[in-house]
């Protein structure tokens, strides 16, 4: 088929998946790289950071998943992991890579265009080539593929410490085209996209240049600060979107959805406490071990607790949703969807859930405005 997907709810046709296999990724951000000893024994601690069990877990959640897609009528594809631990180098830094797990992260799909994002992480600047081979297979019916600009992200691209109405924050600063495809939500001609710690400015100026006239990149800054917006903004039809309560209000909520139904929800259910454990007691502990290399690495930190609202849809009535969500599926029931509840055990560790993993790339239904 061709690709054609305009927004997050039309029927669906087609869709890649991401697949489990991951590094702990090791970065040097001075581009002086250990020998060949000292590669290996970081090797080893990020190997027991993110050990085995995690991942074949998730592979186990993500074969569920393809499942219940397939069921429902649509095709999956799923990318090539090859070559993700391994070392490379730009002229300014060094890195390994992480996972081709999270799909949605770099590529945005609008219409028949494909977008591959300038993301500001240095371990996720090849991760687009897993999706290589998928691409090709769709070149026949041809369709648009615009690469980013590539950022050359030397020194601190991030601004820590940001203080805004007694709120500490990290922003981007605005020297390089920066942004990762998840920061958009995508609705026929218009596209909201949140400035934040994965996304600045320049990237929605850029974003706009290139889609043109017939599409308006909106940004929003103020309901959120850190990454991506599919656990605080989800359009599930037109007219009606779900939004994280803790972090959008009626005072904050984005003017383009002054005219939709706006359900805000609260009820997230918390971390289960294993993984708390796990991540206080291993990640952190290894995390440090890095440190003490002066290798960047992100084992101090999992996905937020509202990753668990990180919803897929399949069509504008039946949705895929974390099985550990009761709340949420009983809020989307009382609005008439059909809640596919699913197992996805290591969100927080894999740092994203169904919408994460996911790139839909044909949906039916044409190019609309939703706002006019």
């Amino acid at each position: 088929m061709k690709i054609s997907s305009f927004n997050e709810w039309d029927p669906l046709k087609e869709v890649i998946v991401g697949v489990p296999e991951a590094k702990t990724f090791l970065t040097f951000p001075d581009g002086n790289v250990p020998d060949a000893q000292t590669m290996e024994i970081l090797r080893e601690i990020g190997e027991k950071a993110l050990p085995q069990s995690i991942i074949d877990e998730a592979g186990e959640d993500l074969e569920r998943f393809c499942h219940a897609i397939e069921t429902y009528g649509a095709k999956v594809h799923r990318p090539t992991a090859r070559d993700v631990e391994r070392l490379f180098r730009t002229p300014h830094w060094a890195s390994t890579g992480n996972s081709i797990y999270n799909v949605r992260d770099l590529h945005l799909v609008v219409g028949n265009t494909v977008i591959e994002s300038p993301s500001h992480m240095r371990h996720r600047y090849f991760e687009s080539e897993g999706l290589r081979d998928i691409w090709y297979q769709y070149f026949d019916e041809g369709f648009r593929w615009i690469v980013a600009p590539k950022p050359r992200l030397i020194g601190n691209h991030i601004i820590p410490n940001v203080e805004e109405n007694g709120v500490m924050y990290h922003k981007l600063t605005e020297e390089e085209i920066l942004f990762e495809a998840a920061n958009t939500v995508r609705m026929g001609r218009d596209l909201l996209y949140l400035v934040s710690l994965s996304g600045n400015y320049l990237g929605a100026k850029w974003l706009q240049e290139v889609l043109g006239p017939e599409y308006r990149v909106h940004t929003t800054e103020g309901i959120y600060r850190s990454a991506h917006l599919d656990s605080t903004v989800i359009a599930l039809r037109p007219g009606l979107v779900l939004l994280n309560g803790d972090r959008v209000n009626e005072k904050n909520c984005p003017p383009i959805f002054d005219s939709w139904e706006k359900i805000y929800f609260h009820d997230i259910v918390g971390y289960p406490p294993h993984v708390i454990e796990f991540h206080r007691t291993v990640q952190k502990t290894y995390h440090e071990a890095l440190n003490r290399y002066n290798v960047l690495n992100d084992l101090d930190d999992i996905s937020s607790v509202w990753t668990g609202m990180n919803l897929f849809s399949l069509d504008p009535h039946t949705v895929v949703v974390d099985e550990r969500q009761p709340a949420l599926i009983k809020t989307l029931e009382q609005h008439k969807f059909t809640c596919i509840p699913l197992k996805m055990t290591n969100l927080y560790l894999m740092k994203g859930a169904f919408h994460c993993t996911t790139l839909d790339t044909v949906r039916e239904g044409t190019l609309e405005s939703y706002f006019d």
